[in-house]
């Protein structure tokens, strides 16, 4: 009975693995239930049963061992209350048979306390198996992160795209879907139930449409929730298509270069910043790729001791981490003071789109006040002078949410952990130090299926980011 159970919830989830099982069960039942004493209804209906689950075979596409499934806490719960009910039902029914160790013995057609107290027994095994074969496995595998030559593939496409968030396909940590003519990916990564994109795919409009639905069927062919994660307003409609649901996670900082100036009024803090800097001492320099090398030694102490300083770790996914063949693929931009590299910056650039960015920001507990800023400045100043029109500080976490009383409840949820959790995370001090430097703000969010879903997907996808990059699950 127990083992029905599984089989159904595996069957409705459309497992192959599932079918399988079911259709051995029908196969086998037959016979035992001839054997037994000449039950042909029973033989009959687990026939017919054979010859339906045959006969739908192409509705069961999905791979994957049944252990691999995610059962919600729902159906759980459902499973202990059948068990329990499974059993008091035992015990009521056989309550006037005095227990004995012989009972455990006793095999005859018309012995049925015995058989249910075996029964009772293998049921308990079964659940405790069970149990531990899920503990045990526990999570789904990440899939296989890029090879040398998927990265030789997908250097075409990186140097044809407009946003520099999809650099964050060199970080190592991520599988790939491209489409037939290697012209658009999606990079993507497998987290609890949830298959997760992250950001809309890279490449031309046409291309990232089809890409879209090719990753939606992708995580319905291996039984997964389709999870998009920091995606802009560029595709929302084919994501509604879907039946998906958009929540907004935040605002991305843009910073406008063409008209870039520290002159003026407006820009009075900006320039006050720059000079204090100069005056302290500080230097700017732009570390081509093939120079990154020689300073690497140097870059790893000062990201320790960022790391020590805000008792912190690597994250992973939607951000880069320290790792040297990462930050070999890049310029860095460096802060000296007196010779020393005080602060640092890993690059991105999407030349097809104007657009500079950087992804690791860190330094050392002997940076002067202000260091950042006049990183940030100089990047700026120096991105204007190659001919980048904007600059993108990434995403200022829960801000831009509509407040209203009558807003959704994602937004009213999510404003209440803005207030609420500052000094946890600092959401609207990011958004303060962002807005120093007069960006325009561009919507970011995150595209999952609605209801509970929703909720499992952000859980997932917060875990994921969280995950050692190093390591795995």
């Amino acid at each position: 009975g127990m083992m029905l159970l599984l089989i159904g919830q595996g069957l409705q989830r459309r497992s192959h693995a599932a079918w399988m099982l079911a259709l051995g069960v029908c196969l086998l039942l037959p016979p035992l239930a001839l054997l037994r004493g000449s039950h042909i209804s029973v033989s009959l209906s687990a026939a017919l049963a054979a010859v339906a689950l045959w006969a739908a075979r192409r509705e069961f596409y999905r791979q994957g061992a049944l252990l691999d499934e995610a059962w919600s806490w729902r159906w759980l719960s459902n499973l202990g209350l059948v068990l329990v009910a499974t059993f008091w039902l035992l015990f009521f029914v056989y309550s006037h048979v005095e227990y004995s160790n012989d009972l455990w013995w006793q095999f005859a057609t018309s012995a049925n306390a015995p058989r249910a107290l075996r029964a009772a027994l293998i049921l308990c095994v079964g659940v405790i198996v069970f149990g531990m074969a899920r503990l045990l496995r526990g999570g789904r595998r990440p899939m296989p992160a890029s090879d040398a030559q998927m990265l030789q593939t997908l250097a075409p496409i990186l140097a044809t795209s407009t946003d520099t968030q999809a650099c964050l396909a060199l970080t190592g940590d991520k599988a790939f879907l491209l489409d037939e003519q290697s012209s658009g990916f999606v990079m993507m990564q497998r987290y609890g139930g949830s298959l997760i994109s992250m950001g809309d795919p890279v490449g031309p409009p046409e291309v990232a449409r089809a890409l879209i639905w090719r990753f939606r069927e992708e995580a319905d062919h291996m039984g997964l929730r389709p999870v998009f994660y920091q995606v802009g307003e560029k595709y929302w409609q084919t994501y509604l298509d879907m039946g998906l649901t958009l929540v907004k996670l935040g605002e991305e900082a843009i910073v406008p270069l063409e008209g870039f100036t520290l002159e003026g009024r407006d820009r009075a803090d900006l320039r006050q910043a720059w000079n204090r800097g100069k005056r302290g001492g500080l230097s700017f320099r732009m570390l081509q790729p093939e120079q990154v090398n020689e300073v690497l030694p140097r870059l790893a102490e000062v990201s320790d001791q960022w790391l020590e300083e805000k008792s912190g770790e690597e994250k992973g996914f939607s951000l880069g981490s320290f790792d040297a063949d990462y930050l070999r693929r890049f310029p860095v931009a460096v802060a000296e003071a007196e010779g020393q590299i005080v602060a640092f910056a890993n690059v991105w650039r999407a030349p097809a789109g104007g657009e500079l960015s950087v992804d690791l920001m860190r330094h050392s507990t002997e940076a002067p006040k202000g260091t950042m800023d006049f990183l940030f400045i100089e990047l700026f100043l120096w991105g204007q002078a190659n001919g980048y029109t904007r600059f993108s500080l990434g995403m200022a976490p829960l801000s831009g949410l509509a407040e209203h009383r009558l807003a959704g409840r994602w937004n009213r949820f999510a404003s209440l952990v803005a207030r609420h959790g500052e000094r946890f995370y600092g959401f609207s001090g990011l958004r303060r130090f962002k807005s120093k430097f007069a960006p325009t703000w561009r919507p970011r969010y995150l595209v999952a299926p609605g209801g509970m879903h929703l909720p499992a997907a952000l859980l997932d996808v917060t875990r994921l980011i969280s995950a050692d990059p190093g390591r795995q699950e």
